[in-house]
C-alpha cells in the first residue's frame, strides 16, 4: 500500500503543522514518518482510526517509546513510570492512584491553585514598556511546578530549587535535563518520607493512605516514581497556557468568548492549540492490519494529534476556533485515549482555566507584543511570549 510520507524537517510543518498535516489527512488515513537513526514510524491522521488504535491492546507503550536520559544508576528505578507499563501492572497502579486525580478532586484543589496564580502575577515584571514582559518565562513555565509542589507538599524553602529544575525539564532534552533529574528524585524521596511521618491534606498523603480491597499499597519507589511522572507530564499546562494566551490575544472577540464560558473555552483550546503534536509511539505486539496496510510486530505507530483534532469527520468546521463549541461525541485526543489517557487531565484543565481567567481578569488591557515559537515537530510550544498592558 502506498502511503504519503511526512518530513518532520519540512519548514511548513514546523511553522504551520495543522495545515501541513491536514493535507496529508485528506490524502490518506495513514502515513509514514522517517525518523533519522531509528527508522520509519506509522502515523494515523484521522480521528476514528487514531482513537481506535490508542485503545487497542494489540499496540503497547514500552520503554522503547521513550528516550532514556543519561542519569546516575541509582535514579533509573524511578524513571520507569506508569506510562511504560501495560496490562495488569499498569491496571494495578492506575487503580491505586486514580481516586486522587478525579474531576472532583481537581475541583477541590482549585482554591489552592488560585493563590499560586495570583502570586506569579503579582511578581510579573512591569509590562508597560514597549518591549513588555515575557509571560512564558515569568508565568506559564513556572506555574505547573508550583502546582506540583503544592500537590505533593514540598516545603516553601525548597520550592525555588524545584522551580529551577522544572524550567530545565520543560526544555525536554539536553544535558541540563539529565542533570536536573537527581535533584528531583532526591526531593521526591524526602517528600515521601516527610508525608509518611507527617500526613497532610495533599496528594502524597492521599496516595500513602490509598489501599486496594486486597490490601495492596504503593511502595516508596512507586510513590517517588509518580512524583517524577507528575514533573514530566505536568509541563503540558505550561505550553497550553502560553499557546492559549498567544491565540486569544489575536482577537478581542476570542477573549470575550473565553470569559463567557471558560470551561468550554479550555476544551476548545486543547483541541485547537494543544501542545501535543503526536501521541507517544505504540508498538505492535503482533502483525496488525491498519487502514489497509500491514503493520508488522514490533513496528511503531503514532496518532498525529495535530491532524486528528482538526478532522472534519469528527468536528464541524474544525479549523474554526469556537470557544463555545459543544463537545464532540468522541472528544478531542489532546489528552490521549484508552488505558493511557492522561491521569492528570482534570487537574490540567482546572489549572489552565484558573490561569487564563485570572490573567485576563487582572490585565484587561493585555496585548501581544511577540510570540517566538520553537521549531519542534513533536510539541507546539513557545520559547517566549512577550505581552504588554
Amino acid at each position: 500500500m502506498d502511503v504519503p510520507e511526512i518530513d518532520l524537517a519540512d519548514p511548513e510543518l514546523l511553522t504551520d503543522p495543522f495545515t501541513a498535516y491536514g493535507r496529508v489527512r485528506e490524502q490518506s488515513p495513514l502515513a509514514r514518518i522517517p525518523i533519522p537513526g531509528i527508522g520509519a514510524m506509522w502515523a494515523l491522521t484521522r480521528h476514528d482510526s487514531a482513537r481506535a488504535m490508542l485503545a487497542d491492546p494489540r499496540f503497547e507503550i514500552n520503554e522503547t517509546s521513550f528516550l532514556r536520559p543519561d542519569v546516575p544508576e541509582d535514579c533509573l528505578p524511578y524513571l520507569r513510570t506508569m506510562s511504560e507499563l501495560n496490562g495488569p501492572g499498569h491496571a494495578r497502579l492506575r487503580k491505586l492512584v486514580a481516586p486522587a486525580f478525579t474531576p472532583r478532586r481537581a475541583e477541590e484543589f482549585r482554591p489552592r491553585i488560585q493563590p499560586l496564580v495570583d502570586a506569579l502575577l503579582d511578581e510579573l515584571p512591569d509590562g508597560s514598556s514597549g518591549t513588555g514582559t515575557d509571560l512564558f518565562v515569568h508565568f506559564a513555565r513556572p506555574l505547573p511546578m508550583d502546582v506540583i509542589c503544592e500537590l505533593v507538599g514540598i516545603p516553601a524553602a525548597d520550592r525555588p530549587q524545584w522551580r529551577e529544575s522544572g524550567a530545565t525539564v520543560a526544555q525536554g532534552s539536553g544535558p541540563g535535563f539529565a542533570a536536573a533529574i537527581p535533584a528531583i528524585i532526591a526531593g521526591a524521596k524526602d517528600a515521601v518520607a516527610r508525608r509518611r511521618a507527617e500526613p497532610a491534606d495533599d496528594l502524597l498523603s492521599d496516595l500513602i493512605r490509598a489501599q486496594a480491597e486486597d490490601g495492596d499499597r504503593l511502595s516508596d519507589t512507586e510513590l517517588v516514581t509518580l512524583v517524577w511522572h507528575l514533573v514530566i507530564a505536568g509541563q503540558t499546562p505550561a505550553n497550553l497556557i502560553a499557546n492559549a494566551v498567544a491565540l486569544l490575544l489575536t482577537d478581542e472577540n476570542h477573549v470575550a468568548a473565553f470569559r463567557a464560558d471558560p470551561g468550554r473555552g479550555v476544551e476548545e483550546l486543547i483541541r485547537w492549540c494543544g501542545p501535543a503534536m503526536m501521541s507517544i509511539p505504540r508498538y505492535a505486539r503482533e502483525d496488525v492490519e491498519l487502514c489497509g496496510a500491514q503493520v508488522r510486530k514490533g513496528e511503531p505507530v503514532t496518532a498525529v494529534v495535530a491532524s486528528v483534532n482538526r478532522d472534519p469527520r469528527a468536528f464541524p468546521d474544525p479549523d474554526a476556533l469556537d470557544l463555545g463549541r459543544s463537545a464532540a461525541p468522541s472528544g478531542h485526543l489532546g489528552f490521549g485515549h484508552g488505558p493511557h489517557f492522561c491521569l492528570g487531565a482534570s487537574l490540567a484543565r482546572v489549572q489552565t482555566e484558573v490561569a487564563l481567567s485570572t490573567l485576563l481578569g487582572r490585565f484587561p488591557g493585555l496585548s501581544l507584543v511577540e510570540a517566538v515559537r520553537a521549531p519542534d515537530p513533536g510539541t507546539w510550544r513557545l520559547v517566549s511570549l512577550r505581552v504588554s498592558w
